[in-house]
Order: C-alpha cells, then structure tokens, then sequence
C-alpha cells in the first residue's frame, strides 16, 4: 500500500508521545467521551529493528484501555501493511468476528495491548490520526430519528452519516470508503453510537473531533425545546437532602439483595442533579423503557434500568414492597428478552438483575462486580440520560433495535472478554466496616480484606487518620474513612450508612475498637469499669445491631467478628475492668451467633494475646503497665510474651488479620459460634 496521506515522518517516540497525551485530553473532559469508551490512533514510520527497513505502523488504543489515563503500555502496536492486507482474506460480513483473532498476526514485536474490535476502523481510514468518541451531543444525534437529516443540516458536507453497524471490521471498511468518497470531510457521525474523526496530523484530529462535539452542542442549546423530557410530575421531585440521603440508605441494602439475586453485586449511589430531573419529568417512563443505545452505555447499564414508579414521598416499607414486585416482572422481562434473541450459538444467559435502579426524588442505584464497575454504570446512566435529552430536544430518541442490543450484549467476542477476566479474590463483592481500624489490628485487618478484594469501611475515632488509611488502601473504589465513636448509637448509625451509600450495603463487620486500662481491683475506678464496658461491649453490641439490621435487609448473609481476647478466658492479674469486657464480647460471639443463624449470618471471634508491635492499645501506656506488672522492659514486652508461648512466637497485627480473612472467607461457610486462638498457645488460655 502506499503512505498514509500526512504520514507522520517524525520518530516513533514522538508520535506515541501526541498520541498519548491527545488522548489524555480528550478523556480527561467526560463530555467527549465516557470512561474506557472510545479509542485513538496514530500511524507513523519506525525502523522494524530484524531488517532495519522503515515500516508503516499504527498505534491504538488497546482493549480495555481509558483515554483519560492511557499510557504507552496501554496502545496495540500493529504493522500496517499487514493489518490493511487482511482487506483481501475478509470472509465478509457474516463472519467478521475472525477478522479480531487476525489482528494478532499484525502485531510488530510484542504487540503491546490486545487490539479491540475497533481496531479496523483506525487501520483501514486513510489519515494518519483517528479519534472514535462517545459524547453525550454526538450521540443525541446518532439516535435521533431523523439522525441523517439532522447530520446535513447540523454540519454539512463535513460530516457524514453512517447508518448503524456493529462495531467490527465491516465498519472499518465502510468508514474508509466514505473518507475516500468524502475528501472534504473531516469524521462521521455513527448511527445509535458515536463519532470518528480524522486529521493529518495529531492536533488537526482533536480539533475536528472537538468541532463536530461543540457544533453538536450549540445546535441542541440554539434548537432545543425547554422542556425535552415533558412536564414536571408533581410528586416526584428531589426530596430534601438529609430526606433524601436517609431514604437512600434505607432502600440500599434492600435494592442490593434484589441486584445480587443471580450473583453478589457492589453497588453505588447517585444524586446528581441530571438523574433527580429526569425522574421528575413526565416522559422518564417512556425513555427509561426505550433503554440506552451506545454500546458501550448498555454493555455496563443493561439494556433499560428498573424504575420504582412511586412518587418521592412513598413510605419506606411501600417503596420495598414495589420494588420486589418490579424486580420480579424485570427479571421475567430480561428472561424473555434472552429467549427472544438467543440462538444455539449465543452464550448462556448471564443474570436477569437490573444494574441500574431509579428511585424518583431519591437517585440512582447502580450496580457491578467491583466498586469502579457499579460507579463508572450510574456515569454511563448519566450519559444516557444527557443522550436522551438531547435527542428530545431537537427530534425523538431512537436507539438501536433491541436485537441489535442483544447482538452485542451476547457477542461471542465480549464472552470472551469475560472469560479472560482473572479469577475474582476471596472477599470480591463483599463490604467491611471494620472498627478502631486506623492503627494496629485493626489496620492490619482492613489492609488484608482489601487486599483479598473486600471494599473497606475505615471506622475510627480519629478521622484524619482513617482517611488516610483509606486512601492508602487505593481511595473511594475501595475504602472510605469515617469518624465513628462506637459508644455513640446515632454515630454507629452513621458510620453503617456511610458504608450503605459507599458501597450498597454490609456484608462483614469487625469489632476491632478497644482500649485497655491496667489495674488491680482496688485501684480500678468507676469511670474505669464504665469506659471499658462502654468502648467494647457496648459499643461491639452496637455495631453487630446496626450491621445486622442491613445484613437481613439484603438477604446475603454475612459475618460478624469480635476481636476478643486470651484474657477473655484467662484470668490474669490486675485486669479486672479489660478482662470482664472481653469475656462480655466472647460471650456475644455466642449468643449472636445462635441467633442470627437462621439469616445466614456467621458469628465469631478472635482471642489475640501479646500483640505489643503496632498496636494502639500497647502504645497507649498500656505496654508500659503490662512491662510493670511482668518485670520487664517495655521495648521486650513482645519477646517476654513471645517467650511464655508454647510457638515462642511473637504475635503482629497481620496474625489476627490472617484469621480474619481466614473465617470470613468460604473456607469456613459452616463455621459460627467460634473462637479461634492466636496467642502462639498459651495452655491456661486454651478453650475447653
């Protein structure tokens, strides 16, 4: 073949490098393009490094990848001669699919990422740098009814209409024909999908896919109607914040359960203004039902969300009511929606729960098999949101035909992605709220559950320190801190809606929070015994009611853990006040467990003994009074405990954090009511 028209003569490096970095602006604006959506390309001259010939490249963007934060390891590197060659082996249409397994054999060196579907679409244009984007105005007019029309008299002859085609290699070919039929165009609008854009150089393509963006959005702003989702409905506007959020909280472990039917789901809450404006609109009914029409907003979202169809003012226990029945009719809806569609070759049925649930004058719930999956699916719900006004605006929205949704949504080569997916953790789908866990065991707990795939609460008196915690274990998608003194009910309450809201519900609570004071009886006060008891019986009883409450909401089961103590067994010296509590907290583990069996939820404890390294309570003065009372110095605290153990081991923080994974994971599913040791052995503690 001969040069790419503006082939790019400047090194490689330097054309990965505006590659990149254009595709890191035009990801960075969500009004370009949604999350992982879209794809860029560049072409350009590089040495191949066996014959030291030039060669004809194309960097891509590789599957899977996000503009916004696309790096180099992140594009397909292909031999262009090679990826145009395949025009000549093309099967055709109804067996497009192989041309993906094709584009391995087009690799140069490593090949870098596995190309995606729309690789053909970049290979195959003639222009050097090609931006294929998902904006919210481009896509109005892509599912606008009259989209064709509406591309003429929007951008005239600079822009041309493709009439809907699965992404693939036939795309490809199609797009390339209209360039070479269209020179004085400068990118397409893609029917019920998107835009592609061309340029020959890097800045000429991010210029024309900026201008088709912004003269998408200032025809919609210029022509639109002022109401584009209809008349407000009375009733059903944004309840007041507190209301709002506190109504959330109390529909989210319920609206999770009936999510998780098929297979467990993290969840994501949303009030964003553009999803409490269209639930309050006339027309949400409608639109809803029409469901989304990018591909890559249903491949997250479903193909249409379920809609609680009460006003905002319905009663908690009415608006579970009607949820369930919903959900049931959605499921026997999605079930004929598969059968419909299905054939002997399509892949089985992969769960009829909806992945986004509106509830007017309340959000958005959305849902996914990790936090950033559930929160990036209520974005593109937005994005399909701003989709449908603006094609109501100007026209009427009208997405993609339902079989064209199921095409894709069973699309042998999205199974396959899939099933390349890794295997998922222990503690994937499940929430912790894990209290005291800013320092020591609890830390050490909250960095090993996340650690297994968990999401975290961080609860902690201290809130800049949970934070920090937090953020160390990777941020929002899979911790929070929150301040919660756990002697406190409403700040409990708190701290479990917190975790509701974060991340749809409670599956795992740790009862970590504790302190210690050392003293024999006489010298042990009042306020002493009160605060012990407040802090870990107290409190412990507190947390296990506010989790469990959620837990039975959702229906999932769940784990409860006490972080006891050998003293809860073991009588040693002038512990009066520490020793009692823990045994409380012991017997808790008892007698919760033999009451929240019937739920599902497992019920146990932990009995550490001599964690002196890392731990809050050690480095409170606690250390200092226990190094007293044995004789010893307080910096060989640890080796004095490790010392009188049957392992002569010290005990660390990450040996409780091992149990706790350990009992809350499937290993022990049958397991409740027990207290696992981890003391190194202390024979006077060993349970009988």
């Amino acid at each position: 073949m001969g040069r790419i028209k503006g082939m790019n003569m400047q090194n490689a490096a330097k054309t990965v490098e505006d590659l990149i970095s254009r595709s890191n602006r035009l990801g960075a604006d969500k009004r370009n393009t949604n999350f992982a959506g879209g794809n860029t390309s560049a072409k350009g001259i590089e040495k191949d490094p066996v014959t030291g010939e030039d060669v004809q490249l194309l960097w891509v963007k590789g599957s899977g990848g996000d503009l916004g934060t696309l790096k180099p390891q992140n594009l397909a590197v292909l031999r262009l001669d090679r990826l145009t060659a395949l025009k000549n082996v093309y099967p055709g249409v109804e067996r497009e699919d192989e041309m993906v397994a094709a584009f391995d054999y087009c690799l140069h060196g490593k090949g870098g990422a596995a190309p995606s579907i729309d690789t053909a679409m970049h290979g195959l244009v003639d222009a050097a740098h090609v931006d294929h984007l998902h904006p919210d105005s481009g896509i109005a007019i892509a599912t606008a009814v009259d989209g064709e029309a509406l591309t003429t008299k929007i951008f005239g002859n600079k822009v041309v209409w493709v009439p809907w085609r699965r992404p693939g290699f036939q795309l490809g070919l199609e797009i390339a024909a209209i360039k070479d039929a269209n020179p004085q165009a400068i990118g397409t609008i893609l029917g019920g999908h998107g835009i592609t854009a061309w340029g020959a150089t890097s800045e000429e393509a991010e210029a024309n896919s900026l201008w088709i963006i912004d003269q998408a959005e200032k025809y919609i702003a210029e022509n639109g109607t002022a109401e584009p989702f209809g008349a407000k409905l009375p009733g059903y506007g944004a309840l007041p914040e507190t209301e709002r959020r506190a109504k959330a909280a109390a529909l989210a472990p319920v609206i999770r359960g009936l999510a998780s039917t098929d297979k467990p789901q993290l969840g994501h809450f949303s009030d964003d203004a553009v999803v409490l404006d269209f639930l309050e609109a006339a027309e949400h009914p409608r639109l809803g039902a029409l469901g989304t029409s990018c591909p890559d907003h249903f491949l997250r979202t479903k193909v249409k969300p379920l809609i609680l169809d009460l006003p905002a003012d319905a009663s908690i226990e009415d608006s579970i009511a009607r949820l369930q029945e919903l959900h049931a009719d959605y499921r026997e809806d999605y079930q004929a929606y598969y059968d419909r569609h299905a054939d002997a070759d399509s892949p089985a049925l992969r769960g009829a729960d909806p992945a986004i649930v509106l509830v007017p004058g309340v959000g958005m719930f959305s849902f996914g098999a990790n936090k950033q999956t559930a929160r990036v699916a209520g974005e593109f719900y937005i994005n399909a949101i701003n989709v449908m006004r603006g094609a109501e605006a100007i026209s009427t929205y009208a997405p993609i035909e339902e079989s064209e949704k199921f095409r894709i949504e069973y699309w042998a080569l999205e199974e396959a992605k899939l099933a390349r997916m890794p295997k998922p953790k222990s503690h994937a789908t499940r929430i912790a709220l894990v209290t005291g866990a800013a320092s020591g065991i609890g830390k050490a707990i909250a960095t090993r559950l996340a650690a297994e795939g968990a999401c975290v609460v961080i609860a902690d008196l201290n809130l800049e320190n949970a934070q920090n915690v937090a953020e160390e274990l990777g941020g929002p998608d899979v911790a929070i801190g929150v301040q919660a003194d756990v002697t406190d009910e409403a700040q409990v309450a708190a701290a479990i809606d917190a975790a509701v809201l974060a991340f749809g519900g409670v599956d795992l609570v740790v009862n970590n929070a504790g302190l210690s004071i050392s003293k024999p009886l006489l010298e042990t006060t009042e306020k002493d015994w009160d605060l012990q008891h407040n802090v870990m019986a107290k409190g412990s009883f507190l947390v296990a009611k506010a989790a469990a409450k959620v837990m039975i909401a959702q229906g999932l089961g769940g784990d409860i853990i006490y972080i006891s103590s050998k003293n809860s067994v073991f009588a040693g010296p002038n512990n009066i006040a520490y020793s009692a509590t823990k045994a409380d907290q012991a017997h808790q583990v008892r007698l919760l467990a033999a009451e929240l069996g019937e739920h599902g939820i497992r019920v146990n404890g932990i009995n550490p003994d001599g964690v002196v390294r890392g731990s809050g309570i050690f480095a409170g003065g606690w250390g200092a009074k226990r190094a007293a009372v044995y004789g010893v110095d307080e910096e060989k605290l640890g080796e004095y405990y490790a010392q009188r153990t049957l392992l002569k081991r010290e005990v660390l923080p990450e040996h409780v954090a091992n149990a706790a994974a350990v009992l809350t994971s499937n290993e022990l599913s049958h397991t409740t009511g027990l207290h696992i040791p981890v003391d190194a052995g202390v024979a006077a503690a060993f349970l009988r």
